[in-house]
């Protein structure tokens, strides 16, 4: 049996099933004022935390929701490995996203991961989709919900 259908069988087994959680992350101002400048993203809802305390209702700035997305790699590092005979992890987007809650600065975040699918796309490519909820440490509601396609490359 092939490294690639070996991975399958393997993946096939923990569809339903959390199959992550990542290490907290601290969105701190500062985090949030260099994706600012890196995006050129710079309303003041997310670097002014002065009039962000006075004109909003979150008592301070909030990250970007793209912020919060980017995130998402960070926590796979946290919670997969590559599989026997992969030799690369690719994005390959998103089916749906949602951001459900604000992120405000100094809030903790971390990943969770439900695989619901998986497809051998070609010889040497296995599709797998999870459901990515990143949590904000204390809240009830997550800060995002999303369906992420990741493509796992295996040698033929």
């Amino acid at each position: 049996m092939s490294s690639l259908q070996t991975a399958f069988t393997q993946s096939q087994a923990l569809v339903g099933t959390e199959v992550g959680v990542s290490n907290w992350i601290t969105v701190d101002q500062e985090m949030i004022d260099t994706f600012a400048k890196t995006t050129h993203d710079e309303q003041w809802i997310h670097v002014d935390p002065e009039r962000a305390a006075a004109e909003t209702p979150f008592g301070g700035t909030i990250a970007h929701g793209f912020l919060t997305l980017s995130l998402a790699s960070r926590f796979a590092y946290d919670c997969f490995s590559l599989m026997t005979g992969q030799v690369m992890g690719i994005n390959y987007g998103m089916n749906k996203l949602r951001f459900l809650m604000p992120v405000r600065a100094g809030s903790k975040l971390r990943g969770r991961f439900t695989l619901v699918d998986v497809k051998a796309r070609s010889a040497t490519d296995l599709l797998r989709t999870n459901t990515l909820t990143i949590e904000i440490d204390g809240e009830e509601t997550p800060a995002l919900v999303a369906e992420w396609l990741g493509l796992a490359v295996f040698k033929d």
